[in-house]
């Protein structure tokens, strides 16, 4: 293996660690909550803010996380976000008050929006288009789908067997390969034109716009849609929204923090409409789930991680599968999104069904197979889809929009079916129903209604994605900035992305 091929090698390491600890930390304090609320003396209405301002602040600054990526440099950026990541995992793991930790959680979450845009990034443009590229994508969109459901395992063993300190400090390590890594093997500097200026402006609307739309859909878990403070943040929301996307189109700046024309490209919309509504549904089910496992079936937090391992495994193999099919053109990304979108709809609808006196053979371990195959057939197509045809320059805001969509689509879902499942447990309660079937009841509707985003992502795979996405241009100025280093391919770094032959990804040359 030549120096340059074990460099890309290195960088992927890199790129893969940094979003598994992306995702990993999105569920991973979940089931730890009980023993750190009362290790630090949480009240009941603090706790849930231990997840939802990292989803928060994760949300908010993605979409200046991946411009800076684009401005001033993967790799540093990279390299930031690593670092306060870092920082702030020891914060927490050291935490003595809930402060300290709701602090700490804070700025996870902003190492987070600067960490995942520009992991993306560099591998975008690190590994080599065609199929080096495809199977690049294939091992992040693994880490990308199972992060979730590993978190949960991991927060249940690390809580069970090490202490609930354990769920902040384990991403340590895994922070220093990081930088280890990124500064072997990632070119410093900048790929593409990279004589803009950040849009300010743009940074702050986008930034406030997307923050307080995640906020008023988090706190529906304590204030109903219709209270005044939940209707006057996502009206603040949609004007922040509306101001920004005016300022986009109509400033007077140049180098705007996101082309409009990005988001007029089918494949990108699709795309991204399809990560939101999945995104939706997923991390609603594991919501669910963990509940389930724990209230109704009386698993401990060990058993309760380890009850979702065979849905990361399927969706790991799944993933492989689906690289493969894509690397050889066997079929196209829209045609693998179709089949995706049903089989996870099914594996969703079928958790429905649980009760009571349910088992975790029948009730679990059945349907979270082919949820897991269906999300692990989704990722690779839909962050190729997401990527494909754009020019170097974009790579980072193209990353921070998908992830961006992600957050809000997971806050969307989560908001929602929280409040469907809440309101007909009430209403079974009120009927007279036991406790525990109210519970069920109440997940169970979760769980169909996480099917029917499925169903409506299906249907942006068949009306929104094209079948063949344009090529990028290469754009003029390709090249890294003087002095700023080589990329690890030179012939590729200035290349447009992959080509789409009837929704598959084609190798050039």
């Amino acid at each position: 293996m030549s120096e340059t091929a074990l460099n890309r090698g290195q960088a992927l390491v890199a790129v893969a660690l940094a979003q598994f600890m992306v995702t990993l930390d999105m569920t991973v304090v979940n089931v730890a909550l009980p023993d750190m609320g009362a290790g630090l003396g949480f009240d009941s209405a603090q706790l849930p803010w231990v997840v939802n301002i990292y989803a928060l602040f994760f949300g908010g600054f993605l979409l200046l996380g991946g411009r800076a990526a684009d401005l001033f440099g993967q790799r540093r950026v990279l390299l930031w976000g690593t670092w306060s990541f870092a920082v702030a995992s020891l914060a927490g793991g050291l935490a003595q008050e809930p402060w300290h930790m709701i602090v700490a959680r804070a700025v996870q979450g902003v190492g987070a929006a600067v960490m995942a845009p520009s992991a993306l990034a560099v591998l975008t443009l690190t590994q080599r288009e065609g199929e080096e590229r495809t199977k690049a994508l294939g091992v992040y969109a693994a880490v990308a789908a199972v992060g979730g459901g590993a978190g949960v395992l991991v927060g249940g063993l690390l809580t069970e067997y090490a202490g609930w300190r354990w769920v902040m400090l384990v991403n340590l390590p895994m922070a220093l390969a990081v930088v280890l890594l990124a500064l072997r093997s990632v070119p410093a500097g900048t790929f593409g034109n990279r004589r803009g200026k950040l849009d300010v402006l743009g940074a702050i609307l986008a930034t406030g716009g997307v923050g307080l739309l995640i906020l008023g859909m988090v706190r529906t878990e304590e204030l109903s849609w219709t209270s005044p403070t939940t209707v006057v943040t996502l009206a603040a929301a949609v004007v922040l929204l509306v101001a920004f996307v005016l300022w986009e189109k109509y400033g007077p700046m140049t180098d705007p923090l996101i082309r409009l024309g990005l988001l007029a490209k089918r494949n990108v919309a699709g795309a991204n409409l399809y990560m939101a509504l999945l995104a939706a549904g997923q991390l609603a089910v594991f919501y669910f789930l963990s509940l389930y496992l724990q209230r109704i079936l009386k698993l401990g937090p060990a058993e309760a991680g380890a009850a979702f391992l065979p849905l990361c495994l399927t969706a790991m193999v799944a993933i492989q599968v689906t690289t493969r099919v894509l690397r050889r053109q066997l079929a196209g990304i829209k045609t693998l999104l179709i089949p995706a979108g049903l089989i996870a709809a099914a594996g969703f609808a079928w958790s429905g069904m649980a009760d009571a006196s349910g088992s975790y053979l029948g009730d679990v371990l059945v349907p979270s197979l082919l949820a897991g195959l269906g999300v692990g057939i989704a990722f690779v197509p839909l962050t190729a889809a997401a990527t494909v045809g754009l020019p170097p320059q974009e790579a980072g805001t193209a990353s921070a929009l998908l992830n961006a969509s992600r957050q809000v689509g997971s806050a969307l879902g989560l908001a929602v079916l929280v409040t469907a499942a809440t309101t007909r447990t009430e209403n079974r309660l009120a009927a007279g129903v036991s406790p525990d079937q109210a519970a069920v009841d109440g997940y169970s509707l979760g769980f169909v209604l996480a099917g029917g985003f499925l169903v409506l992502a299906v249907l942006v795979a068949v009306f929104v994605l094209p079948r063949r996405p344009r090529p990028a241009a290469a754009p003029a100025a390709a090249a890294p900035q003087p002095g700023a280093g080589t990329p690890a391919d030179a012939g590729d770094a200035g290349a447009p992305a992959p080509d789409v032959a009837a929704g598959g990804i084609t190798p050039k040359g």
